[in-house]
């Protein structure tokens, strides 16, 4: 494929930016549709993303656009992909650029000059009537857009900010080829299907509601889940060598202050008075892990100390970006906060680095690597930066794992090896980091006692497997869509009498499987078995489901049907022995 670049030449586009470059050309033409339809349309930002293209667009007053006017603009896009409009390429000095914008009455094209570099390049990008402030590259013809569709509408503040005017967001994919949107918007149907808050409410898992906006509630089932999640980290991070903690909800606005969240979080963070001073709830776990550590001497031998937090933790987010469990106001943070010596420290990041791993491989989750460097808004010396990137490069080059480098998106402290894993539909998520922090023990004052009797400062590790439970909670059931393997399931088994003869056999058969310790639930109802079955296979999605008629009653033994539809006859006592081992060893 062709490419127009913005110094005027033409190239071979590179394989992996063939579909970036078709999704920015989808998102000029998607524009150039909409101002010919909505002729006082002013546009802002349109970016291609990982997952497609959108918009902004400031409508004129009693204007909008739904979903219902989507067919009009995909067939205003068509019309011009099929006009094979010339995609055009040239420079302005700025001043020019600034009149050509004001000309066209853009006003927000104008306000984003202003707030490029005095020597940056400006250049724009036309085809046929329309004309966009774009850097590029860009396909050479609106001919060679052959797979788009918008997907859905929303409202984005501009530039992110609340205080600025709402505008209308417009998103859309596209693809190089008619298949590769076929199979994603195939993907789009079935996530929906998979939508965390659609199956969490059939499941009774968790619940929203107004009075607690980004509060969730979780539901019995919910807690079965959530609780056996932790059982399972409290299982590996005692084999690990880590002890548990608990540090309060609330603390001074002082501590904050000192370990710098208040500076580089403080309009994410909610805050009371208590006795005339002001106090925070908590939106991190470390710096009260940082007391715990704080609260006695220490001698080199103890380190490295490993010590884990299922913290609750509260951090303020924009009503209108709430989603779920995906992005919530209040959540439990499964941290770890590692003190170690300067010696200790590739062994202990190849140590974390193992243990976030096996976590993934116990759901069936891939996953790459991403290395984040220091930020622009950052704490610390070059020397300290230095080091602590090192230190993370050293760790992952003698791990023998893939990683890029993402640069710029370490947290203030610190830099970090973020864990994106890929679920079931090939969607992917930051979930586990490690976090690398010369910081906070500067900040603290943090020793210990070295071997020759002076004071040695610690290097501290931040770290997380799920990040927050509540997150990867709505991951795991668009991941099995609801599905769970039978350790998680919060019905195990499902026992289905037939009839009301075999209900009596049913409630013994429940009541030795609740006694071995296996989550089942009966259900009584004078309801045909077919019906059961659905209901139990769409609703409960228990692994198990046992079917219990008059012939099982007579021969004492049950049917069983497994997730692949299939039933066979089996003894209670072996099947009881295998769901035990089972749920035993997490498979």
């Amino acid at each position: 494929m062709k490419v127009l670049y913005n110094d005027g030449h033409v190239d071979e586009c590179p394989a992996d930016e063939v579909t970036h470059v078709v999704r920015h050309s989808a998102a000029h033409i998607m524009a150039q549709a909409v101002k010919r339809l909505y002729p006082e349309a002013d546009f802002a930002y349109g970016p291609a993303t990982d997952n497609g293209f959108y918009y902004d667009i400031d409508l004129p007053e009693g204007q909008k656009i739904s979903e219902e006017d989507f067919p009009a603009i995909e067939a205003e896009m068509k019309k011009i992909v099929k006009e094979n409009l010339k995609f055009q390429v040239f420079e302005l000095p700025r001043a020019e650029a600034i009149a050509l914008m004001e000309e066209r009455g853009e006003k927000y094209k104008v306000e984003h000059i202003g707030d490029l570099d005095e020597d940056a390049r400006i250049t724009f990008y036309q085809q046929g009537e329309y004309i966009d402030m774009c850097v590029g590259p860009h396909l050479t013809y609106t001919k060679a857009l052959k797979a788009f569709k918008l997907t859905g509408v929303s409202g984005a503040y501009w530039k992110g900010d609340k205080d600025n005017k709402m505008l209308t967001r417009v998103n859309g994919t596209a693809f190089a080829t008619k298949e590769e949107l076929d199979e994603h918007l195939r993907l789009l149907e079935e996530a929906k299907k998979r939508d965390h808050r659609k199956i969490g409410r059939e499941m009774d898992i968790f619940m929203m509601r107004d009075e607690a906006p980004g509060f969730p509630f979780f539901l019995p089932n919910g807690m079965i889940l959530k609780n056996e999640l932790l059982s399972y980290w409290r299982e590996i991070h005692h084999k690990a060598g880590y002890v548990e903690i608990s540090t309060p909800q609330i603390m001074s606005k002082h501590l904050w202050e000192t370990s710098g969240h208040w500076d580089h979080y403080k309009d994410n963070m909610y805050s009371t008075v208590i006795d005339d001073e002001e106090y925070c709830i908590k939106p991190m776990n470390c710096p009260g892990g940082v007391l715990v550590y704080k609260s006695r001497p220490h001698s080199y031998r103890e380190l490295p100390i490993r010590a884990g937090e299922i913290g609750l933790v509260h951090r303020h987010e924009m009503r209108g970006a709430l989603h779920g469990l995906f992005r919530v106001r209040c959540f439990n943070q499964d941290d770890a906060h590692l003190f170690v010596r300067p010696d200790q420290l590739t062994d202990e990041i190849v140590g974390v680095v193992n243990l976030i791993d096996s976590v993934y491989q116990k759901f069936g989750f891939t996953y790459h690597l991403e290395l984040s460097t220091r930020p622009e808004d950052s704490m610390g010396s070059d020397e300290d930066w230095e080091r602590a990137e090192a230190g993370l490069r050293e760790a992952l080059e003698r791990l023998g794992k893939e990683y890029v480098v993402n640069e710029g998106d370490g947290a203030f402290y610190g830099p970090k090896i973020d864990f994106h894993l890929e679920d079931s539909l090939g969607r992917t998520w930051q979930c586990g980091t490690v976090q690398l922090d010369f910081q906070m023990p500067l900040n603290f004052d943090l020793e210990y006692t070295d071997a020759d009797g002076s004071k040695k400062r610690p290097i501290m590790l931040h770290r997380v497997c799920f990040g927050s439970i509540e997150r990867f909670i709505g991951i795991l059931i668009e991941h099995f869509a609801g599905k769970f393997p039978t350790w998680l399931a919060p019905c195990q088994v499902k026992v289905l009498p037939v009839s009301e003869k075999s209900r009596d056999y049913a409630l013994e058969v429940t009541a030795k499987l609740d006694a071995a310790g296996i989550r089942a639930v009966c259900d009584e109802r004078d309801e045909k078995i077919g019906y059961k079955i659905r209901e139990a296979r769409n609703i409960d999605r228990p692994p198990y489901m046992l079917i219990l008629g008059e012939q099982e009653v007579e021969a004492g033994n049950i049917s069983v049907r497994d997730r692949s539809n299939e039933t066979h006859a089996a003894e209670l006592d072996e099947f009881i022995a295998s769901v035990r081992e089972e749920i035993a060893t997490r498979r």
